[in-house]
């Protein structure tokens, strides 16, 4: 709230631009160091934050902090975020403890601070060496979770580039999830999509209830409750299928693509619900922990490239077979990216004279003689 009043008390108002005008002095813009020095005095004033633990307090000043500054300054790459907003107790659905007692967790309890023990529920231990730092407790439609971070100082090596032995390149798409460059495919599920009648009645349940009225809080749990059964299963085959490729591969070649441009288009529905940022995301930190490889290379012309002599064979979308009228090569055209972009991973060079003629594809035209 303080940092909200120095922000309206500071700002020009567009509509009204007087010639001549007093300035007050402006205030210290609030930090968080500043705010956080007020929190003894905001506990004797409210007496019902001091069940709440100091460091979980410290924690949400330093959330406000990192909020303002995205709005006002940007991140680390310029991009700025939206204007904060005041979070009531039905949108602030986590919060932090910062640092926890030595060995949190006995059987099937946590300790945290200001709860004590806490019935957990798991499924794998906390393997050996590693130490508890944070615990991040969330509530969502179906119950509350704890995330918790650890720490370990052995760091895997991640295989370099020249050394890999089994690479591999992934054309991502809609038709399939995704296409490697030896010509097998993994298909599309479109959770999302197949689950839309059934969101649809919930909605409309949630739509047809009177606002502040239980059958209401009733419908918005089980609607939360459908989304995240469908962001679930995604997350799953997103998990499974990384696992599916690092096992047979040390390197996994991808393209570099543009998911915030790329849902503003007509396929916005279809590319969000193959969810390829949250897949990436998983596969690099997969792919790191077990010391292995993915590389983004420039997704420029890699469906348009000929993957055998690299000759440009422009194709529209419709177009799903790649036949190069220069060198004869004739692939799916989600294959033949694929090689591309693993060839643009591995830096190997595309042969422009030594072009093998293919087996036609039915229903593609005949190409043309070679010459030399």
């Amino acid at each position: 709230a303080d940092r909200f009043s120095w922000y309206e008390q500071n700002r020009c108002s567009i509509n009204s631009c007087p010639l001549v005008c007093h300035l007050p002095n402006l205030r210290n813009n609030p930090d968080y160091f500043s705010q956080k020095k007020t929190l003894p005095q905001l506990k004797k004033d409210r007496p019902w934050y001091s069940a709440v633990q100091s460091q979980v307090l410290q924690d949400c000043v330093k959330r406000v902090d990192l909020a303002f500054k995205r709005y006002l300054k940007g991140d680390s790459n310029g991009r700025k975020s939206g204007r904060p907003r005041f979070k009531g107790k039905n949108r602030y659905k986590s919060f932090t403890f910062p640092s926890l007692g030595k060995n949190p967790i006995d059987g099937n309890n946590l300790t945290l601070p200001k709860f004590g023990k806490v019935k957990l529920i798991y499924h794998r231990s906390i393997p050996e060496g590693f130490k508890i730092k944070t615990a991040t407790v969330t509530r969502k439609a179906d119950g509350y979770y704890v995330t918790l971070s650890i720490q370990d100082d052995t760091v895997p090596d991640v295989i370099p580039v020249d050394s890999v032995k089994n690479p591999i390149g992934i054309d991502m798409g809609l038709k399939s999830f995704l296409v490697k460059s030896n010509g097998s495919e993994v298909p599309i599920p479109q959770y999302y999509r197949k689950a839309q009648k059934r969101l649809k009645k919930v909605q409309k349940a949630v739509s047809r209830s009177k606002k502040g009225s239980n059958n209401r809080k009733k419908a918005v749990t089980k609607l939360g409750k459908a989304h995240k059964k469908v962001a679930d299963t995604r997350k799953d085959f997103h998990f499974k299928t990384a696992k599916g490729l690092l096992d047979e591969h040390d390197l996994v070649a991808h393209e570099k693509l543009n998911i915030k441009g790329l849902a503003k288009t007509k396929l916005a529905k279809s590319i969000l619900d193959a969810g390829w940022g949250q897949f990436l995301s998983i596969l690099s930190v997969k792919a790191e922990n077990a010391g292995l490889a993915t590389k983004a290379v420039n997704p420029r012309n890699t469906s348009q490239n000929c993957s055998n002599c690299g000759t440009k064979v422009p194709k529209e979308l419709k177009d799903r077979i790649h036949s190069c009228p220069h060198c004869g090569f004739t692939a799916d055209r989600d294959v033949n990216a694929a090689i591309n972009i693993l060839n643009l991973a591995v830096g190997r060079p595309v042969r422009s004279k030594a072009c093998r003629v293919t087996e036609g594809v039915p229903g593609v035209g005949k190409k043309p003689a070679l010459s030399r």
